[in-house]
């Protein structure tokens, strides 16, 4: 970047005044990034600690937290960039976050901390990622920026799969659980539904019909008056009966994740949302499974991606099919988008029981060019 910190390519974002004649108060007005703790929780005498910090060094204006989920440090000149960033280190046991094109501040849910929902550690696997991937956050070598973000759940309250390159959303294989004296509770009227969070307004008796099984989207649930089930085959865990009945309906215990990748704000080829790469994979420390798939990502996107083109926009250039073979993945019904458009089907050598050979000068013989 245009400034920054003695071995550190990124966490400085160099801002300057073009009236600086007019405004020579702020001539420089430069943007540190500040990696926040996981789910970023804190205790109060550390904000003060940072807000005096801060009012020291730079304008002590601050953003908690932005899109890239940093503490964002407002407004500071070149001279104080060094000096803060002692006294963050040296005070505060804090790092920069990531800016530029590198990994940036991996970020989280709150997960088990603090939601019953959650189906891993997000915490955990969050602090995990972001200390064994340093050198990625601080020395920019990407192509374009990488983001990881990570929800315990399928509500995917971090909104990973709308804005980040590596989306990793907590999830379950088995069946849902039912509490079936609580769903005839609800409708019953003992428990108000959405968690009362709807209270404000009356908005009748609870129909379980209307609310649940009408707007399930794959039809897989069914009330006869007296039990409800559930088609845990044809269940696409959206999550909506769950938040409507939270103390009828749980998530399962056979948990995991689900690894989508690919979204991405309109930069070069329009908004993207992240496509299913691995629809259900085990999450456990050290993570040596996921580490396998993001570090075969990498190597491609460092080797074959332009520069300032994101995961995503690679992904749609070399195809689909091409880029699950190159990173080590297979094929799943869950990335098709939509149906086929064309009727052909290409195959390769290898995937045909017995294979063929192929002779150009046989062929071009009966089809000359």
């Amino acid at each position: 970047g245009i400034v920054g910190v003695f071995g550190y390519g990124g966490g400085v974002i160099g801002r300057y005044s073009d009236q600086q004649e007019k405004f020579p108060a702020i001539w420089a007005f430069h943007t540190i990034r500040v990696n926040q703790p996981a789910s970023k929780f804190y205790h109060t005498s550390l904000l003060r600690k940072l807000c005096e910090l801060w009012d020291h060094h730079g304008s002590g204006m601050t953003n908690f937290h932005g899109s890239t989920g940093d503490i964002i440090l407002l407004g500071t000149t070149t001279e104080q960039l060094e000096p803060t960033f002692f006294d963050l280190t040296h005070q505060m046991n804090m790092d920069l976050g990531g800016s530029g094109s590198n990994l940036r501040t991996p970020s989280c849910c709150v997960g088990k901390a603090r939601c019953e929902f959650a189906c891993i550690d997000t915490q955990a696997l969050c602090y995990d990622l972001t200390m064994t991937y340093q050198d990625e956050l601080h020395r920019p070598a990407f192509p374009y920026k990488f983001k990881f973000k990570i929800s315990g759940c399928p509500n995917d309250c971090v909104a990973a799969i709308a804005r980040c390159d590596f989306s990793i959303i907590g999830t379950w294989i088995d069946d849902i659980r039912i509490d079936q004296e609580a769903v005839k509770a609800y409708v019953g009227g003992e428990l108000k539904p959405n968690a009362g969070a709807h209270a404000g307004r009356d908005w009748g008796k609870f129909d379980i019909q209307k609310e649940v099984i009408d707007l399930c989207p794959t039809g897989c649930m069914s009330w006869d008056g007296n039990k409800l089930t559930i088609d845990n085959k044809n269940c696409i865990r959206c999550m909506h009966c769950i938040n409507v009945m939270p103390e009828a309906l749980r998530p399962g215990t056979d948990t995991g994740a689900t690894i989508l990748m690919g979204a991405k704000a309109p930069i070069l080829e329009g908004a993207q949302l992240s496509t299913v790469m691995v629809p259900f994979i085990r999450l456990e420390p050290p993570y040596d499974n996921l580490k396998e798939i993001i570090e075969n990502v990498w190597m491609f996107w460092m080797e074959e991606g332009k520069n300032r083109e994101r995961l995503g926009e690679l992904m749609q250039r070399v195809g689909l099919a091409n880029f699950v073979e190159i990173v080590k993945l297979k094929h799943i019904p869950q990335m098709i988008k939509e149906p086929r458009s064309n009727p052909y089907v290409f195959w390769k050598e290898e995937e045909v029981l017995g294979g063929w050979k192929r002779d150009i000068k046989e062929f071009r013989k009966r089809h000359p060019a």
